[in-house]
Formats: structure tokens, C-alpha cells, sequence
């Protein structure tokens, strides 16, 4: 659901910076509060598996569309909301201006539409109410799949907000909500129960990991793997996923390019000009592996290369910035 440049206008644009500037900035007050160093590996783990998952398209089917995780409500269901957040804007920076997944311009709108929700609004609001008293695999299943669907429909909401604010002629707003929504209904649904396999999977190895279940100290359930090995599973499982799982994903266009191709017949909507080739030209330089692939080449292992490339590069960015930031310092005692 990576919006391009053409979808906003530069004033949508720049709102939709400053509020995720200002969610982003709540976020590091937080995360320098608290005292949990070990959240810096699962930052980095977790934002690098995130970006790898998020390279495979799944075909929904009977549609012609696909879908991929956002990852916003999996990242906040093991970092809370604001390392999630946090960690989601690494993924979507690092995709953004090497990948040139999502405009540059459009930047502010995409954190906003897949990280906000999933993380403050999936951890928050849905996921921890439904483990007040306790978690068990069946509450796991079902927060990860309502926070998915849920969240998405908002972020997909949010999108045909953003293209109205923006004066798209080309998209009517009751016929974008009407195309978009029932999509991403879907893509929500198939995101939550993938969400809950890999949540259920870290609740079997470190039961602690999960957002607000140290905090309770009622969970006796003693993990199957130490905490270094869970680590080292799902970062083994993130370049897996990158570096051979990205080769089959699916072609279709994904619920957003999707919708557009319903209403205008064509997946992308164009714009020129002014910002839109400044933006443009900028996110041309940075971009060495533009569409996850080497630049004039329709060898393979391009794919390849940027999952596992870019997955180091997001853990580099995750870690880089808790001591850059100072996050995560133990405090001293007294």
C-alpha cells in the first residue's frame, strides 16, 4: 500500500509529514524512558524480517490482486508502540530511497497509513485489552487478525482521504473507498494470520518478547529457545525470506495499484512537474536497487540481492539508531 508521489499534492504532503514527525518525535520521548537494551536486537531483527516479508506478494484470489504484510501490528505486538513505530519508519525510509518503494514525497503519508494504525492503534487499542488478563495462543490468533484487519482498513481509508485532499480527479472518492476497502478486507485478513502464526511461534520460543507480558509477571510459561536463539531463528528466517521467498511472489498489482487499475485503467496515476521532479529526480539518485532489482538488468538474483542487501541495511539503520539516540539505556540504580 506504498502510495507514489502522483497521489498527493504537496500540501497533503506536507501535512501528513508533520504528523508523522510528531508521532515519530512522541515516539523517541518514550522509548528513551524506557530501560529494556535488549528490545535494540529485536528492533533490528524484527524491522529486517518485516522488510522481508513485505517482498512477497501474496495473490488474492479470484481478484487478480495481491497483497503483502505492513507489518505495523506484528512489530507492536513485540516492541510496544513506539519502538514499533519507530522501527516501522526505518523499514519504509530504507525502502523508500533505495528502493524507490513509495515516493519520496508521499513518505509522510505512507508511515502514517501503515505504521501509525498498526502500532498504536493495533497495540493499544486491540491488542492489549485482548491480553488484559492474560495470553494464551487463541488470544494471539484473534488480536492478530482483527489488529490487521482493522488497521488496514484504515490505513486503506486513509489513502482515499489523502487522494481527495489532494484533488485527484481521476479517483472519485465513493469509488476509490468503494474499490479499496473490500481489498484490503481481505490483504487484512491474510496479513492477520500470518502475523499470528509468527506471534504464536515467539509465544512457544520467548513468551517474555511479547508487548506487555513481562510487564504482568502472571506468565509462567517457560520459553522453548533461549533468547539469543529466537533471534537468530527469525533472522534466519528474514534473509530466507528476502533472499529466495521474494523470487515467487506474485506479479498481480497489489490492493492499491489494484484499485487505481478498476478506476482509471491503468495502475499508476501520473503527475509532473514542479516537486514531483525534484522529489523524483532525488529518489533517482538514492535508489541503487530501484523495484528491488540491479538498475537495467532482468537477472534474478537483483531480487535476491536486495532482499538480503536490504535486510542487513535495516537492521544497520534499527540499532544504529537506539545508540544514536541513546534508546534503551539501563538505568542506574541507586
Amino acid at each position: 500500500m506504498h502510495m507514489a508521489d502522483a497521489l498527493v499534492a504537496p500540501a497533503v504532503a506536507t501535512t501528513m509529514y508533520i504528523c508523522s514527525a510528531a508521532a515519530a518525535t512522541y515516539s523517541v520521548k518514550k522509548v528513551r524512558l524506557e530501560s529494556e537494551p535488549k528490545k535494540i536486537p529485536v528492533m533490528g531483527i524484527m524491522g529486517a524480517f518485516v522488510f522481508a516479508t513485505q517482498m512477497i506478494n501474496f495473490t488474492i484470489p479470484g481478484t487478480g490482486s495481491s497483497g503483502h504484510l505492513c507489518g505495523g501490528m506484528l512489530l507492536s505486538a513485540l516492541l510496544g508502540p513506539s519502538a514499533g513505530f519507530l522501527t516501522m519508519i526505518g523499514v519504509l525510509l530504507i525502502q523508500c530511497l533505495l528502493f524507490a518503494d513509495g515516493g519520496l514525497l508521499a513518505l509522510g503519508c505512507n508511515i502514517w497509513n501503515m505504521a501509525f494504525y498498526g502500532c498504536f492503534i493495533g497495540a493499544l487499542l486491540i491488542w492489549k485489552p485482548i491480553m488484559k488478563k492474560g495470553f494464551s495462543k487463541t488470544k494471539i490468533a484473534l488480536a492478530s487478525i482483527l489488529g490487521c484487519v482493522i488497521t488496514l482498513q484504515l490505513g486503506a481509508f486513509s489513502v482515499t482521504l489523502e487522494t481527495m485532499a489532494s484533488g485527484i480527479t481521476s479517483l472519485p472518492f465513493g469509488t476509490f473507498v468503494a474499490t479499496m476497502q473490500p481489498i484490503h478486507l481481505a490483504i487484512g485478513f491474510v496479513e492477520g494470520l500470518i502475523t499470528a502464526a509468527v506471534l504464536i511461534f515467539v509465544y512457544e520460543a520467548r513468551p517474555e518478547l511479547l508487548y506487555g507480558n513481562a510487564e504482568k509477571g502472571t506468565e509462567k510459561k517457560q520459553g522453548r529457545f533461549s533468547f539469543k536463539n529466537t533471534l537468530v531463528i527469525l533472522g534466519v528466517l528474514a534473509v530466507l525470506i528476502g533472499g529466495c521467498l521474494s523470487l515467487v511472489a506474485s506479479s498481480h498489482p497489489d490492493g492499491l495499484e489494484w484499485s487505481i487499475e478498476k478506476i482509471t485503467g491503468s495502475t499508476e496515476v501520473e503527475s509532473s512537474g514542479g516537486i514531483y521532479d525534484t522529489v523524483g529526480e532525488i529518489q533517482e539518485n538514492t535508489a541503487l536497487l530501484p523495484d528491488y532489482a540491479f538498475k537495467n538488468s532482468d537477472s534474478t538474483f537483483g531480487t535476491t540481492f536486495s532482499g538480503i542487501v536490504g535486510s542487513l541495511i535495516v537492521v544497520g539503520v534499527c540499532v544504529g539508531a537506539c545508540y544514536a539516540f541513546k534508546f534503551f539505556r539501563k538505568k542506574k540504580e541507586s
